[in-house]
């Protein structure tokens, strides 16, 4: 195929801010985890597939298949769906008071 480019586990995009190895990046529909470093404008490798341990909130818990969202104010996953972006799926229980929840990117 001529007009084949990568398989897109892994992208290459300038960073809109500066990032760190492991931060949670949400760029309009496209969101991945930081593959390392980066100031801004610098290249960045956001990891779009696969499965991360992700700071939540507190509070909330999350069963075997529940939607996982990102709050980007608070830097947070969360259960809750409005004014935040959809980061994917949970793949472990995480009981409320725990620190992260084990989430498979969609």
């Amino acid at each position: 195929m001529r007009n084949y480019i990568q398989k897109g586990e892994n992208l290459t995009i300038p960073a809109p801010t500066a990032v760190a190895s492991g931060d949670v990046l949400v760029i309009g529909d496209l969101h991945g985890i930081v593959a390392g470093d980066a100031a801004e404008d610098e290249p960045c490798d956001l990891v779009v597939v696969g499965v991360f341990s992700i700071p939540k909130v507190g509070a909330n818990s999350f069963g075997i298949g529940d939607k996982v969202y990102w709050d980007a104010t608070n830097k947070l996953a969360t259960s809750t769906a409005t004014d935040n972006t959809r980061l994917g799926t949970c793949v472990k229980v995480a009981v409320s008071g725990s620190a992260a929840v084990e989430v498979k990117l969609t």
